[in-house]
């Protein structure tokens, strides 16, 4: 074996040692995105698909709580439970309204710089905060004052309300991304963003579904035909 491999091997090694001992002693435990598309709307509230999915993976970590995060729309983003387990949402709020598209120059310069973290407000329970440092804070009392102890298990809503589901990553990446980088730095980032993207292949029991009827469902949610009340 090569020095070089080696190195690589220990350099690897080491890495994964410090995103496992900052995750456990973090806020949150960066899980990824948590759907495709919407099966049915409102799509996180209670007993439908998406939040059964997010409550038994909780459960399996023994968490109380897991937080959903979302790219603002009209909803004031209130906790519910799901079960056993309290779904928190927090949202990130752009001032100049809501889009649904991919700003490339933002995903670029995020890349390269890290997230511009004056842009944007936040949302929960219909509380407004004006940074990202309050919004949290928020989400870390809520918690403990369910019982949860230990990294509250996040995820990026996900959901595409219009083409293409792969290349867009979904409702909410964006402030999955800032908390990710916040919380453990630029190259945890980088690590969490990429085992996010694939999470719903493995922990969505209706990827495939939502995969092979995401043009159909798209369209019946933009028409108002999946909303329930």
């Amino acid at each position: 074996m090569s020095k070089f491999i080696l190195a690589a091997m220990v350099a690897i090694l080491l890495f994964g040692s410090y995103l496992f001992i900052s995750t456990q002693t973090g806020l949150v435990e960066p899980v990824g995105r948590l759907a495709l598309v919407k099966l049915s709307n409102p799509d996180m509230f209670p007993n439908r698909p998406h939040p059964e999915v997010l409550a038994q993976y909780a459960e399996k970590r023994g968490s109380k709580c897991a937080l959903v995060v979302h790219f603002a729309g009209d909803s004031n983003y209130r906790q519910f439970k799901q079960g056993n387990v309290t779904i928190i949402e927090l949202a990130m709020v752009d001032p100049e309204g809501l889009r649904t598209d991919i700003d490339w120059g933002e995903v670029i310069s995020t890349f390269v710089l890290g997230p511009d973290f004056s842009k944007y407000n936040y949302r929960a329970d219909g509380i407004e905060f004006d940074n990202l440092d309050d919004a949290l804070d928020y989400v870390e009392k809520l918690a403990k004052k369910k019982g949860q102890e230990g990294p509250i298990p996040m995820v990026n809503h996900g959901n595409v309300r219009t083409g293409e589901i792969f290349l867009n990553p979904g409702c909410g990446f964006p402030l999955y991304v800032q908390i990710v980088w916040k919380e453990y730095g630029r190259f945890a980032a980088y690590y969490y963003i990429v085992r996010g993207l694939i999470e719903p292949y493995f922990n969505n029991p209706y990827a495939f579904y939502e995969i092979s009827h995401a043009s159909s469902l798209q369209k019946l949610y933009n028409q108002g035909d999946l909303d329930y009340t």
